[in-house]
């Protein structure tokens, strides 16, 4: 099994990341995965335009894609352009999915708040132990666009996602955790680990943040696209970071 993940494309008329995303879905042509998910923050504004250019990139694709809302983005917006095949759940409310691939459960939990950089995964719990209880597969990825365990970066933590504490509650009281959680929303590849469950944060489609922690100086930053790749073969799950 192959899950690819791309976060945080922030396309927009003033900038060039549609051709990042374009060599990002180009690298992930020659891999073929069997499914992608789209972690948040597609858009830097709320404009159709820019929707319809990555709707159109992604109806292209051969593998299912399943799309999560970020804090930039447009949550009817996003439904409108990726709620057909693109698999985004719910009339109203949170856009969260969960799907089962060849025995894999991919569960994307919508805790994005409008009009707020941060997201709060709290009132979603109950949705995400409904999910998680379905009978019929043993293993699991959970999806979420705000990261869930601190980056060290700041102004980027002031912005996390809220109710990590009772998500790690849950999680480790549940009888069959996810082998992962991955989020987006830093704009660098990361890894951590909550209640002793690996906690990836995807690298971004846009530029990188720097890895600045609050130091009177940055180290500069240069960094190409970025996308992951989850492997799940035997039971055992390794997690990719891929610079394209």
């Amino acid at each position: 099994m192959l899950i690819a993940q791309i976060s945080d494309i922030h396309a927009g008329v003033d900038n060039d990341n549609l051709q990042r995303l374009d060599r990002a879905l180009f690298w992930l042509d020659v891999l073929a995965p069997d499914a992608l998910v789209v972690s948040g923050d597609l858009i830097d504004e709320g404009s159709e335009e820019t929707y319809a250019a990555i709707a159109e990139r992604l109806d292209k694709i051969a593998y299912p894609v399943l799309v999560l809302p970020g804090n930039s983005d447009d949550r009817t917006l996003v439904r409108s352009f990726f709620g057909g095949s693109h698999r985004v759940e719910g009339l109203r409310g949170a856009a969260h999915f969960t799907t089962r691939i060849n025995g894999l459960r991919l569960i994307g939990i919508d805790a994005s708040i409008a009009g707020s950089p941060t997201g709060d995964v709290t009132n979603h719990l109950p949705w995400l132990k409904e999910a998680l209880d379905e009978p019929g597969t043993d293993a699991s990825l959970v999806f979420l666009h705000h990261h869930v365990v601190a980056s060290g970066i700041p102004p980027i933590d002031a912005a996390i996602c809220q109710g990590a504490q009772e998500l790690g509650r849950l999680l480790a009281d549940h009888a069959r955790p996810p082998l992962a959680l991955s989020s987006g929303h830093v704009h660098r590849p990361m890894a951590g680990m909550l209640v002793g469950i690996p906690a990836h944060v995807c690298g971004s489609i846009c530029p990188a943040n720097p890895l600045w922690f609050g130091t009177a100086a940055a180290p500069p930053v240069n960094d190409p696209p970025m996308l992951m790749v989850h492997r799940l073969a035997g039971g055992i799950l390794v997690s990719n970071h891929i610079s394209v």
